[in-house]
């Protein structure tokens, strides 16, 4: 079953972030994953007023993500993720 790995990005440093995504996407390719959409914050329309940027992820398989996720090419990356942005990585099977 399909799955998407929705991401949440509040921005600490724009020049580590452009970084890190230049190194995360050949890594989410070779796990099989693709961008599907990225979207930049404008307001809130009700709930937190938190701003965060969105990321979407699919890949094949939730077990797929995971093993992106926790692969040690991704992992690699981590720490520059960290000084790029806040994130927060949540992951939903398609219905």
């Amino acid at each position: 079953m399909t799955a998407l790995v929705i991401v949440e990005a509040r921005l600490k440093n724009p020049a580590k972030m452009a970084e890190y995504s230049a190194a995360a996407a050949p890594i989410v390719a070779a796990f099989g994953g693709e961008f599907i959409h990225r979207a930049k914050y404008v307001e809130t329309l009700g709930g937190s007023p938190t701003p965060h940027g969105l990321g979407i992820l699919r890949f094949s398989s939730a077990d797929a993500a995971r093993i992106w996720f926790n692969s040690p090419e991704y992992q690699a990356i981590v720490p520059l993720r960290e000084e790029a942005a806040e994130m927060t990585f949540r992951l939903y099977e398609e219905a």
